[in-house]
């Protein structure tokens, strides 16, 4: 086998409005309402969008309360986009187990 047998694929460039409208629908799909740009469970906020020159600026709100603390994320790929969508799926199931 050759040297030129290289088979890795460069990975696809990150479109952060493409993925802005993923994001949106998957939070939906997650039963949470859509206030401008928050997603709320129950009248309390959970997550706070915004773009910004190509960079999805997120915050994860710690615990389910009307006043939360945020946990700061910025999403520059679809990994790091997954990775949110799944603390978000972890911090909704945390919240439902502790009521």
């Amino acid at each position: 086998m050759s040297n030129d047998d290289n088979w890795s694929l460069p990975t696809p460039p990150f479109r952060a409005d493409e993925a802005l409208v993923a994001l949106k629908r998957t939070l939906r799909d997650l039963k949470l309402a859509e206030r401008g740009n928050a997603y709320e469970l129950r009248g309390k906020r959970v997550v706070e969008l915004a773009l910004d020159e190509g960079v999805i600026n997120a915050r994860l709100a710690r615990r389910l309360m009307l006043t939360p603390e945020w946990d700061r994320v910025a999403v520059k790929s679809s990994a790091e986009q997954r990775k949110l969508v799944d603390e978000v799926k972890k911090r909704l199931a945390r919240w439902q187990d502790e009521e």
